[in-house]
């Protein structure tokens, strides 16, 4: 199941503590103690993976690793190795301690969540010219640490909507390669699915049924997804007995969820056209258009029918 929300505790590395030491070379025993290492800092970095904040959804709090304590002979410690935590695009991320609230937008975006603590100087810094011997060093500060609510909110170019079985996975998989599950039953996408084609940010959003908005089925759960969504490729099957009710039922429940998302800009294809005859395809754009609906057909077996809707896709990239 999709992890769209979650809470947890990110605690930056601790610096190193600095050394009290002394040259052991004959002539050249003054202080030689080195500083302790940064600790580690935690990043937010932007992925395209939807899936990604289920890798943290059993964990309470994570920790970037300390700097190492300082040594002798002006060794200094080794700082802590810094944390990336992998979240999907559209994560809003809170600051529960604070307040402070960023998003990450972008993928490769990387936001700093947890600054490490700074190691402390050993007692080669503290030597002056009326203290050649000194004693003291500093221990490392402690890195931040505080408590983050991550929040998904799906940031896409382009979301399929429609129906289940409409053929959303099976087009996001021809034009991504992002092993949506594909298979002819309801509901086969139980959470969505992100791909990226040339840069256009794709989401497959689950199937939505008359009564969606309301809850039922997978209902509010996924249509709070499509919110920041720029335009909607409606996928509406070629098989249905009724592509108009079919077409109806979808922009109803957009429109009882968030009249916003019923003026989106909307592209309508009509799915699966090498199950139909020519003859019946005709009859069924035919429909649509007496509802002022224009609809593309395509078949994703079909490569000069799949243009239309590749097409569709680099003008909407040529305007980003």
């Amino acid at each position: 199941m999709l992890v769209d929300e979650m809470t947890i505790r990110l605690t930056a590395g601790n610096g190193g503590k600095g050394r009290a030491a002394f040259n052991k070379v004959k002539l050249m025993q003054g202080p030689s103690g080195g500083d302790g290492g940064h600790g580690g800092n935690i990043y937010l970095e932007g992925v395209v993976d939807i899936g990604a904040l289920a890798m943290y959804s059993n964990k309470k709090e994570i920790k970037a690793h300390d700097g190492k304590n300082g040594g002798a002979q002006f060794t200094d410690g080794h700082r802590g190795e810094d944390l990336y935590l992998k979240v999907p695009i559209g994560t809003v991320v809170t600051n529960l301690d604070t307040g402070y609230t960023d998003e990450i937008i972008k993928v490769g975006q990387k936001i700093l969540v947890a600054g490490g603590g700074i190691g402390g100087r050993g007692n080669y810094k503290f030597r002056s010219s009326t203290n050649t011997t000194p004693m003291e060093f500093e221990p490392g500060k402690k890195g931040d640490s505080a408590s983050y609510k991550l929040e998904l909110r799906l940031i896409a170019d382009v979301g399929f909507i429609g129906l289940p079985n409409a053929g959303k996975s099976s087009l996001l998989n021809e034009l991504t390669q992002a092993r949506a599950k594909v298979a002819n039953y309801p509901f086969t996408t139980l959470e969505p699915n992100l791909g990226s084609y040339y840069g256009t940010v794709i989401a497959d959003i689950p199937g939505l049924i008359e009564g969606a908005s309301d809850g039922k089925g997978l209902g509010v759960k996924f249509l709070k997804h499509i919110e920041r969504t720029d335009t909607f490729f409606h996928l509406v099957s070629c098989e249905s007995d009724d592509v108009v009710r079919d077409y109806k039922t979808v922009r109803k429940e957009l429109e009882q969820y968030d009249s916003a998302l019923s003026k989106k800009h909307e592209v309508v294809f009509l799915t699966k056209s090498d199950m139909v005859t020519p003859e019946v395809m005709k009859e069924k754009v035919k429909a649509l258009k007496k509802i002022k609906v224009v609809a593309i057909p395509f078949s994703i077996l079909e490569p000069e029918s799949l243009e239309l809707v590749k097409k569709a896709l680099n003008a909407i990239r040529d305007k980003k």
